[in-house]
C-alpha cells in the first residue's frame, strides 16, 4: 500500500514516480507508453488508450485451465461455471479505482473476490454465498496460493442486509454471475463432464433456496428482488455487472434469457440498462451437437450485462 493512500492520493503522484508525471494541457497526465491520462476520471485509473480497448462489444478471451492467472481453478471447478479471475480483474480495473468496494451477490467460488485481490492496489470485495462448499474452496484458495482473502459471507443472498459487511457499507461497483436460471442442472458430457467431474445424475444444487431451483418466472422475479437488494448498497452513478448465458430454445420458449433478465432488471428503482460485452469464450471447445441430424448451436459466449444506477 502507498503510504498515505487513505487520503486518495493519485497513482501518479506516488513516492515511486517522484512527484507528479508530465503535464499534457489542462487535465492530461503523460503515463508513457499507457497513454494520456485524464485527470477528471473518477471512474477509473485508465489512460484513454486503454479506455478504448474496454469499449468493444466482443470480448474473445481464453483463460485456460493451466494458466496462472486462472487461480486454484482445480479447488474451483467443483462450481459448473466458475469465472477466471483476471476476467473479473479486468472488469473491476474500468469500473473502480483503488481501494474501492464490490459487491457479489451470488458469489460461487469467488472469481470476483479473487480478481479484487490480484491487482496491486487491491479493491475490497465483499461476496456472499448460499453454497458452503463453494465457501470453504474459496477459503482454501486463498490458503494454498496466498493470495490476500476477501469477506466471502455463508447465507443466502436474500438475507444480506442483515450482515453489517453489507448493511452498513456503500459499494462502487456491484459485479455478480448468478445462476443460468437451471443450466447448471443439466446433463454434462464428453470433455465438460471430464472437466469438471460432474456426474450426470449430480445436480448443481438441490437447495429450495436456489433460485436457479424455481419455475422460469418466478426465476427471474426472485432474481430480480435479490439485484434490488444489492442496489440499495450501490452509490449513484456506480455500476452493476451481470453476467448470463442464454439456453438453447425449446418449442415453447426462445430461451433468450439476457433480454429477459435486462427486462427484469430495468424494473428496480434508478437503475438503467447501459449495454453489454460479449464474452467469446475461446477456451470452450466445440461440439457436433445435433449432427447428422438438426442444427443446435455450440453457445461460445456469454453476456456481461452492464447497468448504471442514477441519481
Amino acid at each position: 500500500m502507498l503510504k498515505n493512500e487513505s487520503k486518495e492520493i493519485p497513482f501518479w503522484r506516488s513516492q515511486k514516480s517522484k512527484g507528479r508525471k508530465k503535464p499534457i494541457g489542462k487535465f492530461g497526465i503523460d503515463c508513457g507508453e499507457r497513454g494520456i491520462l485524464d485527470s477528471r476520471n473518477k471512474l477509473n485509473e485508465l489512460t484513454g488508450k486503454e479506455w478504448i480497448y474496454f469499449l468493444n462489444s466482443v470480448w474473445i478471451t481464453a483463460y485456460p485451465p493451466i494458466a496462472k492467472n486462472n487461480i486454484a481453478f482445480d479447488l474451483r471447478k467443483i462450481h459448473p461455471s466458475p469465472k477466471p479471475p483476471a476476467l473479473m480483474r479486468d472488469i473491476i480495473l474500468f469500473f473502480t479505482k483503488r481501494n474501492q468496494k464490490i459487491l457479489d451477490p451470488f458469489a460461487g467460488v469467488a472469481g470476483t473476490l479473487l480478481g479484487a485481490s490480484m491487482e496491486t492496489p487491491m479493491r475490497k470485495a465483499v461476496g456472499i454465498e448460499l453454497n458452503n462448499t463453494y465457501v470453504k474452496a474459496y477459503n482454501k484458495a486463498c490458503k494454498e496460493t496466498k493470495i490476500k482473502k476477501q469477506t466471502m459471507i455463508h447465507d443466502d443472498a436474500r438475507n444480506m442486509l442483515k450482515h453489517p459487511e453489507i448493511s452498513k457499507s456503500k459499494f462502487d461497483l456491484i459485479l455478480t454471475d448468478p445462476p443460468y436460471w437451471n443450466l447448471m442442472n443439466r446433463k454434462k458430457n464428453g470433455q465438460k463432464k471430464k472437466l469438471y467431474g460432474k456426474n450426470d445424475s449430480t445436480p448443481y444444487s438441490l437447495s429450495k433456496k436456489d433460485v436457479g431451483n424455481l419455475e422460469y418466472k418466478e426465476y427471474l422475479s426472485e432474481l430480480g428482488k435479490i439485484l434490488s437488494l444489492s442496489a440499495s448498497r450501490l452509490k449513484d452513478k456506480k455500476y452493476m455487472i451481470v453476467f448470463c448465458k442464454d439456453l438453447q430454445p425449446t418449442k415453447d420458449h426462445p430461451n433468450l434469457l439476457h433480454a429477459d433478465l435486462i427486462s427484469e432488471i430495468q424494473k428496480i428503482h434508478g437503475i438503467r440498462y447501459k449495454g453489454m460485452r460479449i464474452w467469446h469464450d475461446q477456451a470452450s471447445d466445440l461440439y457436433p451437437f445435433g449432427y447428422p441430424y438438426a442444427f443446435v448451436m455450440n453457445i461460445m459466449h456469454q453476456y456481461i450485462l452492464i447497468f448504471r444506477k442514477e441519481e
